[in-house]
């Protein structure tokens, strides 16, 4: 299949309404099991790089490429996204080499600050078919940088939305990244109200800290795109770790790390047939 827009993929599960997978990939292998999980679900995956990802390979480029012709090559609806992009000449890089969908986070900036370098994003992605997700309200957990208890404010949120024109916005309901524990509480309510406030699909940011019955209701109350990625690294380690202890001789990396591939595939499709409700 050709690659996807991820906008396609989020305009289709707001109408349906579903949830979307936007999952973070680390490897060449975290991809092909994220595609595999998408082809064995029936369900679309948002494959996601995030500025972390490009500085541990070094650059952008080989990573991204091997992302976007695995998406073209899936039996399934696939997209490729960058994800927490701090660094506007990332964005536009990412923008430029094709993919879907770029995250400009600008939430670590004064409001008219932020405004305007994600306005800027927009621009340069928008006159090139790509979309734009931004944050507002700042997610937890990231770099201990978030003070608990901070929500989006739907006010301000939509006059983000007026002012940047992003496509789809990551709000704080109560999620925090690199949880290990599933054990966070979301704001039902204030994700109810900021779907009815705003027209742009939104995304939940830290996901791998919320139980599996706290993301259906977040669906259900009108989140769009959820984005995993401890959860599967956790996955793949643990594998990982079952296979070294089970084989102490073995010393072919492709052993283990095909174990740990199946199951983020399987963890993966899981979660994929989750969000579809």
């Amino acid at each position: 299949m050709p690659l996807t827009p991820t906008a396609e993929i989020l305009s289709a599960a707001v109408t349906a309404p579903t949830g979307v997978g936007a999952f973070n990939v680390v490897h060449l292998e975290t991809a092909e099991a994220l595609v595999a999980a998408a082809e064995e679900s029936g369900r679309p995956v948002v494959l996601q790089l995030s500025q972390n990802c490009v500085a541990y390979h070094g650059s952008l480029q080989p990573l991204a490429r091997a992302c976007l012709e695995l998406a073209r090559a899936a039996d399934a609806d696939v997209a490729v996204h960058l994800d927490h992009a701090e660094d506007e000449d990332l964005a536009r890089a990412a923008v430029d080499l094709g993919f879907g969908s770029v995250m400009f986070d600008g939430s670590t900036l004064e409001y008219a600050a932020n405004v305007a370098a994600t306005a800027r994003v927009v621009a340069h992605a928008h006159a090139a078919g790509v979309a734009v997700e931004a944050e507002l309200g700042r997610v937890g957990g990231k770099d201990g940088a978030h003070a608990p208890g901070v929500r989006t404010d739907p006010g301000e949120a939509v006059r983000f939305v007026a002012d940047t024109g992003v496509d789809a916005l990551a709000v704080a309901v109560g999620s925090s990244h690199a949880m290990t524990e599933r054990n966070a509480t979301l704001d039902l309510g204030l994700i109810a109200a900021l779907r009815d406030a705003l027209d742009v699909p939104l995304v939940l940011h830290g996901s791998s800290g919320v139980p599996d019955d706290v993301l259906v209701a977040a669906v259900r109350a009108g989140m769009t795109k959820i984005n995993v990625s401890t959860q599967l690294n956790k996955h793949f380690t643990a594998a990982v770790r079952s296979y070294l202890a089970e084989h102490a001789d073995v010393v072919d990396s492709r052993k283990y790390v095909a174990a740990g591939r199946a199951a983020v595939t399987a963890e993966a499709a899981r979660l994929l047939r989750l969000f579809a409700l």
